[in-house]
């Protein structure tokens, strides 16, 4: 089971990424110093609420979802519509191949 710093690095990172963002940008937005960014990142500060909220505020997200273990709504969503496109994609190929062998039925 992962610890809570764990969860917390994990999701900023995450976050940040997921939004194109450097640390360097992170911390421009959150208005904190580039030490402290990465001193969460690597588990070793517990940033307080005050700078929670920030660094939220910074990835767009509510300060919640920093601590979330689970997958997020929107990897959730993501998944959810790559599977839904790749099963439109597998029987649109079945039946152009179809059509094109001549075994259309229609």
């Amino acid at each position: 089971m992962e610890n809570i710093r764990d969860i917390l690095e994990k999701n900023i990172k995450g976050n940040r990424r997921k939004r194109g963002l450097t640390q360097a940008k992170l911390v421009e937005k959150a208005d904190i110093t580039t030490q402290y960014i990465v001193m969460i990142e690597v588990s070793r500060k517990f940033p307080t609420p005050e700078i929670l909220e920030r660094i939220a505020r910074a990835l767009e997200i509510e300060t919640y979802q920093l601590f979330s273990a689970g997958p997020t709504r929107e990897a959730a969503l993501e998944r959810l519509y790559q599977t839904v496109a790749h099963n439109i994609e597998q029987v649109v190929t079945e039946a152009i191949q179809k059509a094109l062998s001549g075994k259309c039925t229609d």
